[in-house]
């Protein structure tokens, strides 16, 4: 069976040209984009890469890849990052990974934003997936508890039988929702809200898609 995601991931390298600023996503998809822009790079490529997660920049630095932090740099020409969810309308649930508040900043200081997804992550309504929603560790619980009293399914995130932390220091609670009606609406309560940090949905930031399939890469471009 063909990897879908190192299909899609290679593929999205070809949107990079020689000069840029380059955002480099995390996750099992990105990874494949970043590994590809290395390879180029041996040929000749020239580029700087902006990180959205302490993974993404272990990568880089280990591949050769040099690299400058959002604050260094003006605007980001391109990012290409994948997506757990993506509807019709080129909106999206991240942060599966944990990278939801770098990779929502990078994004935004993006010229063009592309995602790679394989296409299980095609959706008609988002919030099959988890949605995941940063918060500070500083009255959690309340938050928590809020959520609850919504019917949002909250879960505060683990791993390795730890409380799971951000690179920023943060925690995560994880909206089992099923599905999103208006997705809008629910990022402005969200946004409303004292010690959310930020949240998974990404919204209006996105330009092209590249879906990986058995049959190859399908390109998607908002209109």
């Amino acid at each position: 069976m063909t990897n879908l995601k190192e299909l899609v991931g290679r593929k999205a390298a070809d949107y990079v040209e020689n000069g840029m600023i380059v955002g480099l996503g995390t996750g099992s998809t990105a990874y494949y984009f970043v590994d590809e822009l290395a390879v180029r790079m041996k040929k000749g490529l020239n580029i700087v890469g902006v990180t959205t997660s302490k993974a993404t920049e272990e990568q880089a630095k280990q591949l050769g890849i040099p690299l400058k932090s959002i604050d260094e740099v003006e605007s980001i020409d391109v990012t290409v990052d994948g997506s757990d969810e993506v509807n019709p309308r080129f909106n999206g649930i991240k942060g599966g990974g944990g990278a939801l508040l770098f990779e929502k900043i990078v994004a935004s200081r993006s010229k063009r934003v592309i995602w790679i997804v394989d296409q299980s992550k095609c959706v008609d309504t988002l919030g099959a997936f988890p949605l995941p929603v940063e918060v500070v560790k500083y009255g959690s619980t309340h938050l928590l508890h809020y959520f609850e009293t919504k019917g949002y399914q909250p879960v505060l995130r683990h791993k390795d039988n730890q409380v799971y932390v951000t690179d920023d220091g943060n925690y995560i609670i994880d909206l089992h929702l099923k599905e999103i009606v208006d997705e809008y609406a629910l990022a402005k309560e969200l946004d409303s809200l004292t010690g959310v940090v930020e949240h998974g949905l990404f919204l209006d930031l996105t330009q092209l898609v590249l879906v990986g399939t058995e049959q190859g890469v399908q390109i998607k471009e908002h209109v």
